[in-house]
C-alpha cells in the first residue's frame, strides 16, 4: 500500500482549520502539528499510487488554507 509523509505550510491561523480538515481524511493515518518551518506533517496511505497522486495533487493542496506542500513518498528498503 503506497505511503507518503506530507509536510504542510498553512496561511497564519489557519492551523487548525487545516489539521481538523485532514484529521477527517478516510486515507490519513496521522496528523501532527509542528513547530517550526512547517506546520503539519501528514501520514497518508492509499490503495494505489494512481490514488496516492491523485490526493496529493488534487485533494490535499485545495484546502483552504493550505500555502504550500512538500511530500515525502515512502519507499520499502
Amino acid at each position: 500500500m503506497p505511503e507518503a509523509f506530507v509536510l504542510f505550510k498553512t496561511e497564519p491561523t489557519h492551523e487548525r482549520e487545516v489539521y481538523l480538515t485532514l484529521s477527517e481524511h478516510s486515507d490519513v493515518a496521522e496528523v501532527h502539528a509542528l513547530y517550526g518551518e512547517f506546520d503539519l506533517l501528514v501520514r497518508i496511505t492509499s490503495p494505489t499510487s494512481k490514488e496516492l497522486s491523485h490526493l496529493l495533487m488534487e485533494s490535499f493542496r485545495r484546502i483552504k488554507g493550505v500555502k504550500e506542500t512538500q511530500t515525502l513518498i515512502a519507499v520499502e528498503a
